[in-house]
């Protein structure tokens, strides 16, 4: 997609249904497959001392089972905030505020996370679900080492809003991305 978008709920639902698409077909799997390789090595580089991880929504990136200790994202609404909470690998029995499949293991700061994206810029912006749960948890930890993680298939062009953060690193299954 190259052309601006006037709001991000039409955006986020193009990319969506792109994704949904995607994932359907058969370079789906292949995709996933090779961007295992990838991000094992940019983890092995950085030596994380705990990995904020994410249990993948239908469609996302699965960063599967990786060697460091982990932790998985918990999010409230109300107030709308996250923490990440230690995990220890095994399929999660908890759920957040949100549905979302997460641990119930001692509040912990990750030192790098795995950040999905529904959508990204070249400058190191993401479009995600809407909640601004991770732009919040971000501004709140300046200093962790983010990667954004997604498809090629979802780069994109939208305005910059106030909130968001720039991520450190965008992995795709073709590349890595170090905005300036």
């Amino acid at each position: 997609m190259s052309a601006a978008h006037p709001d991000r709920p039409t955006l986020r639902r193009e990319l969506l249904a792109a994704r949904r698409e995607f994932a359907a077909g058969p370079a789906f799997q292949t995709a996933q497959a090779t961007l295992a390789v990838p991000l094992r090595e940019l983890l092995d580089q950085l030596e994380p001392e705990l990995v904020g991880a994410y249990w993948p929504l239908p469609g996302e990136i699965d960063p599967g089972a990786l060697p460091w200790p982990r932790a998985l994202p918990f999010a409230r609404r109300e107030p709308a905030e996250m923490v990440y909470r230690r995990w220890d690998g095994s399929p999660p029995a908890a759920q957040d505020e949100c549905g979302i499949a997460t641990s119930t293991g001692a509040v912990a700061v990750p030192d790098v996370v795995l950040v999905p994206c529904v959508g990204f810029t070249r400058e190191g912006f993401r479009l995600g679900y809407g909640g601004g749960y991770f732009d919040r948890w971000l501004e709140l930890h300046p200093g962790v080492t983010t990667i954004g993680l997604a498809w090629s298939g979802a780069e994109t062009h939208f305005p910059v809003e106030a909130h968001d953060r720039a991520l450190t690193l965008i992995l795709t299954e073709r590349e890595l991305i170090a905005p300036d």
